[in-house]
């Protein structure tokens, strides 16, 4: 997934960013993450799923889980 969005203003530490398209929607992202960008600016955010890490700190979880059923008994 791909968000668009327009810088609209920096507030301290964050950036407060506005959907393109429905700039209703907004949301902050922390301005060490946007290096050489500005107020006004428009930028691309791609998310995407880390799968390994998803199941990775399942099994880790799963893991302490376990380790406390057994410590339960």
């Amino acid at each position: 997934m791909e968000i668009i969005a327009t810088v609209d203003r920096i507030e301290g530490e964050f950036a407060v960013l506005l959907l393109r398209g429905d700039e209703k929607v907004k949301f902050n992202l922390p301005v060490v993450f946007l290096a050489g960008i500005y107020e006004g600016d428009v930028v691309n955010i791609a998310i995407k799923k880390d799968v390994v890490a998803t199941d990775e700190a399942k099994e880790r979880v799963m893991g302490l889980i376990e380790k406390l059923k057994r410590k339960g008994k």
